[in-house]
């Protein structure tokens, strides 16, 4: 199974650029229109980690089976390859709407209300390996998954209080990966047997993720530090 991934705002960013990138930057995703914690975790890249778990999940396909790869027109959402090596690739307009409808109502199809994919537009599918050092959130949601139990909820619980800091300043864009890191380290390695467990795993990692916010803001301080308006 092979998922794609724009790209971000930041593909083509030099990871030094990335590391002080501003909030209003890493919301100016340029393909999708989206709310602003998903357009973040698309500047991440973590939002595919969370695609790979959800697949192994939903299709009962193990992780290493899955891969990601950097497709920038967005065209084609999502490819499967088979054992002879032929691949099946769904395309669509990029246009969240319409995997929503497809959500709502589902197994039936609606009408696309004019939503189409522009063929006479589509010049080119390119696509691209995924940097792991430019990315490295894919990498971490991978060892959450590897590592299982209460590991991709922590992973998520984690992503969302890194991405709120993020938006309201109290941490650097690279700071993101770091907080996860942090917490997927620290997060006691125990399973999940019922809602309970799921709600305390979640609580227990947002407590994590304040810790691994507040200390890097304690590293940083007395460096002048903050979240620049631009990266040049």
């Amino acid at each position: 199974m092979i998922l794609t991934a724009s790209g971000g705002p930041f593909r083509r960013t030099a990871i030094a650029q990335m590391a002080q990138a501003t909030p209003e930057q890493a919301l100016a995703h340029p393909n999708w229109r989206m709310g602003k914690r998903i357009t973040i975790d698309s500047a991440t890249m973590v939002n595919k980690g969370f695609e790979v778990v959800e697949a192994q999940w939903l299709f009962g396909i193990d992780h290493t089976r899955i891969d990601v790869v950097i497709h920038p027109q967005s065209t084609i959402h999502s490819m499967v390859e088979y054992v002879d090596g032929s691949i099946l690739a769904q395309l669509g307009p990029t246009d969240m709407r319409v995997p929503i409808r497809y959500a709502l109502t589902y197994p039936e199809r609606e009408g696309s209300n004019g939503i189409q994919l522009d063929w006479g537009a589509l010049r080119r599918l390119d696509f691209e390996r995924v940097p792991p050092r430019k990315f490295p959130c894919l990498s971490l949601a991978r060892r959450a998954l590897a590592e299982g139990g209460a590991q991709t909820c922590a992973l998520n619980a984690a992503d969302e209080v890194a991405v709120e800091a993020f938006l309201e300043r109290r941490l650097p864009f690279s700071g993101i990966a770091r907080v996860i890191e942090g917490v997927l380290d620290r997060m006691p390695k125990v399973a999940l047997g019922s809602i309970g467990d799921v709600l305390a795993a979640d609580g227990e990692a947002r407590r994590l993720a304040r810790q691994e916010i507040e200390a890097q803001r304690n590293r940083l301080e007395g460096r002048a530090w903050a979240i620049p308006r631009s990266i040049g």
